[in-house]
């Protein structure tokens, strides 16, 4: 390939500050050409960017002195320039979301500082820009649909970087985008920081009526760990989610909901037991400020008409008619089961339903029509059992097969690593497991590339994919048993790898998971389906002691729960996705007090008013720390999609073979090498039904 002498670094590569040769740099591979994670060092990490920059630059100069652009000599060669310097920025990103140690989240700031100016050096160059806007203008060189499309994506992503500005303009973009790479990282700081503060001791065992074994006997090890007396509760979700649903004791759970909520409120939320220097409000409004400045440079309104341009909604006027008609259909339904469950308050002696009352109430209505409690299937989950049941679902749809590696250097001792193959025996990637919560890991769940599929050092190279949660860890003298709605997240967060995992592209910047924002969650929220459907859980629920399946009348008890409150679970999303776009298409100077604004843009669509000094923007990593501002509808948005795509599998099997080659080859495999609307009515030869969801849900005749 074109490329692959010029990435190449130098035998005489510097080294860290220590002296010791920087693994980054001399590009030390583990087994299986993995990272050598046990050599990494932060102090690594700004040397060898600082190195593999220099390489990009000189690959740039020799692009721009070629004098007959072409594809390969441009686009291809552009597209693998830097491809060492995004190949050490991954792996600092992916230790700073799971295992942000002290000296990872020193140097975050000015990790993404210098990889932002990076970017706008490569954006605003004039003369390469010209070389690119030479090839878009004449093909030369093109030669099949994967690489049209590499051309368009490369031309426009110029174009929306600032390569059309002059004079001032640039300047300004350039200082944009390094206070915007420097936030982000701060917000999620903040809230790690926030997460990790707040700690709920109990000493009398009274106080936690209602709470399940696991949970108490989970407080007792923190506690233990700790050095104190009875029992101790995070923020974590494994900790959090349990408590607010089970703990009868009111008091306790409005102390737990007031510090969830909080988070990132700073000093304003003190009584809270939130720390002064975890103040995200202004965080919020500078990147607000910042992302609407930068969209008027670029020529777009505001942010949301920016992000929207490259999306399958295509505007926010588009977003909001989606929105409203969902808003329109679930409206109706979630009022009548809050008044159900204001109803039911009463009659246990309520005076009113209070936030923190919610989760409480809705578990306790729910045991008296289902008869279900979601805890009867914990024992049934126990984790090693669902990784055996996830990968064998992998293998009757896609014939994967998942062997654990040992040898393998990986970030954290907890961390698992399998090799991926397929029924040829053909490798298909690398699959890191990193499970269970800690200090020095966001809360959520995710999916990360360790190296993406695609050209790679001169070959087309298989990728390396993991998949990052917070879920219940194992207790003194059990398992760890996963809930139900942990198990969900994991088939989630495992429908999102093998996107990545089954990509079959030339180019990685096309391949896996970069598409579309709104297709993104099509692959993760289909696997979820499996979890529903007795036929996927025989795959692997059994009872961790007596090994005994899952009962069927448990599973229909769990099915016919399922649309239990769907117009409110429906609701709390397009809340937030209401949220996100009020903020992305309101005029920033209007927005002067976080808090406030929030209560204002979602008045139609939060059915409960919340407490002072809380604030659900403050602790939004999706919008303002990750990859979904303006983008949270998103989730519906693939909602959509994956409901009408099972559709397909529930007429046709479960596990219907045709079905599945459709899905991987028409979704799993192209990336983002057409566009999403033709990869999707390739692969169900039609559009999307946009009422199979509410069907699912239960909700059409609430319209």
């Amino acid at each position: 390939m074109a490329n692959k002498e010029t990435v190449s670094s130098s035998a005489s590569s510097p080294s860290s500050p220590s002296g010791v040769a920087n693994p980054l740099i001399e590009r030390v591979s583990g087994k299986n050409d993995t990272i050598p994670f046990e050599q990494i060092q932060p102090e690594h990490f700004l040397p060898a960017l600082q190195h593999f920059k220099e390489v990009a630059e000189r690959n740039v100069h020799s692009i721009v002195a070629n004098e007959k652009p072409d594809f390969v000599g441009t686009i291809q060669a552009l597209e693998t320039s830097a491809e060492e310097l995004n190949h050490v920025a991954s792996i600092y990103y992916v230790l700073f979301s799971a295992h942000a140690t002290e000296g990872i989240q020193k140097i975050a700031a000015e990790v993404s500082t210098f990889l932002a100016g990076f970017s706008s050096d490569i954006t605003l160059n004039k003369d390469l820009f010209e070389r690119v806007r030479a090839v878009h203008e004449s093909k030369k060189g093109v030669q099949n649909p994967e690489q049209q499309r590499l051309l368009e994506e490369t031309y426009l992503d110029f174009v929306r970087n600032g390569a059309s500005l002059e004079g001032a303009d640039r300047e300004a973009l350039r200082e944009i985008d390094q206070k915007l790479a420097a936030l982000a990282p701060k917000f999620s700081e903040h809230l790690l920081k926030a997460t990790n503060h707040f700690k709920l001791h109990v000493t009398r065992k009274e106080d936690l009526a209602g709470l399940p074994d696991m949970l108490l006997e989970q407080g007792a090890s923190t506690a233990a760990s700790e050095g104190k007396e009875g029992w101790v509760f995070t923020l974590q979700y494994p900790d959090f989610m349990p408590f607010m649903t089970y703990a009868e004791n009111a008091e306790l759970r409005k102390k737990m909901y007031l510090a969830f909520r909080s988070r990132g409120m700073g000093e304003a939320a003190a009584d809270y037991g939130q720390p002064a220097d975890t103040d995200n409000r202004p965080v919020v409004l500078e990147i607000l400020k910042l992302r609407e400045e930068r969209a008027r440079l670029l020529g777009f309104e505001n942010h949301a008409c920016y992000i929207l341009e490259k999306r399958m909604a295509r505007s926010p006027e588009n977003v909001q008619s989606f929105l409203d008609r969902l808003v329109e259909v679930s409206l109706p339904a979630a009022k009548k089961e809050q008044q159900e469950l204001s109803d039911f308050a009463v009659e246990l002696g309520y005076d009113s339903v209070q936030p923190y009352d919610i989760r409480f109430l809705a578990e306790k209505l729910k045991q008296k029509i289902h008869q279900f409690d979601s805890e009867e299937l914990r024992p049934y989950f126990p984790l090693d059992r669902v990784m055996k049941g996830l990968f064998g679902t992998a293998e009757k749809l896609y014939g994967l097969s998942f062997q654990k590696q040992e040898g393998v250097e990986v970030y954290h001792p907890e961390v698992e690593v399998y090799s991926v193959s397929d029924g040829s025996g053909a490798d298909v990637g690398l699959f890191y497991v990193d499970l269970f919560p800690r200090d020095t890991k966001k809360s959520g769940a995710w999916m990360t590339s360790f190296r993406e599929q695609g050209l790679f050092r001169g070959q087309v190279r298989r990728p390396h994919i993991g998949i990052v949660c917070n879920f219940t860890r194992p207790g003194k003298d059990r398992p760890s048993l996963l809930s139900y709605d942990e198990v969900r997240t994991l088939f989630h967060e495992f429908g999102h790898a093998l996107h990545g995992l089954l990509s079959r592209c030339t180019y990685s910047s096309l391949a896996g998971t970069n598409v579309y924002w709104d297709f993104v969650e099509l692959p993760s929220q289909f696997m979820e389906n499996w979890v529903r459907k007795k036929e996927g859980l025989d795959l692997f629920a059994a009872h961790y002691q007596t090994g005994e399946k899952i009962p069927a009348d448990l599973v229909e008890k769990m099915q016919a729960a399922e649309t239990f409150r769907a117009g409110w679970d429906f609701m709390t999303q397009l809340n937030y996705a209401t949220l996100d776009m009020k903020f992305h298409t309101t005029p920033a100077a209007e927005i002067k007090d976080v808090e406030e604004f929030e209560r204002k843009a979602t008045e139609r669509t939060n059915l409960v008013e919340d407490l002072p000094h809380t604030c659900f923007a403050t602790g939004f990593g999706h919008i303002f720390a990750g990859g979904y501002s303006a983008g949270y509808y998103s989730y519906k948005w693939a909602e959509i999609l994956e409901a009408d795509a099972f559709e397909l599998f529930e007429e046709k099997g479960l596990f219907d073979a045709d079905s599945a080659s459709r899905f991987r080859g028409f979704i799993l495999e192209k990336g983002n090498t057409e566009d999403p609307s033709v990869l999707y009515r390739n692969f169900r030869g039609r559009d999307p039904d946009p009422d199979a969801l509410l069907r699912r849900e239960g909700l059409l005749k609430s319209a």
